[in-house]
């Protein structure tokens, strides 16, 4: 394996370990607590749809990591190319809106920076 494919198969590693601690993270800090303070003023649809919706860049981060694994490790030239730019377009929006909410220094933005370098690195 060479210094390219090193360098998406660790931004995928990043993508799905940040992806699995969004995950406990939102589930912790805003599921459960969305889901304790809603009441029956709040449809049964949105008490349904508002958890699965916050949970949904989890899902992409994840997938999008074992995309790049396997672009690292199985795919030809074109097959990194549109899985790097579509894992890499998921996290340039993670590490952007991240950046906007905190507006200071967070693990979260840092590390997806971190793994669009080794996207962009490895696309190379």
């Amino acid at each position: 394996m060479d210094r390219h494919s090193t360098a998406l198969l660790v931004a995928g590693i990043i993508g799905i370990v940040v992806a699995v601690l969004h995950g406990v993270l939102t589930h912790r800090l805003m599921v459960r607590p969305f889901q304790q303070f809603t009441g029956p003023h709040v449809s049964a649809t949105i008490r349904r749809l508002v958890p699965l919706q916050l949970q949904f860049s989890t899902y992409n981060w994840a997938i999008g990591g074992i995309a790049l694994i396997v672009a690292a490790t199985r795919l030809g030239e074109q097959g990194r190319l549109v899985t790097g730019l579509l894992a890499g377009s998921s996290y340039l929006f993670g590490a952007v809106f991240n950046l906007y909410g905190t507006r200071t220094f967070h693990p979260g933005w840092v590390l997806y920076t971190a793994a669009l370098i080794l996207i962009a690195y490895g696309l190379t």
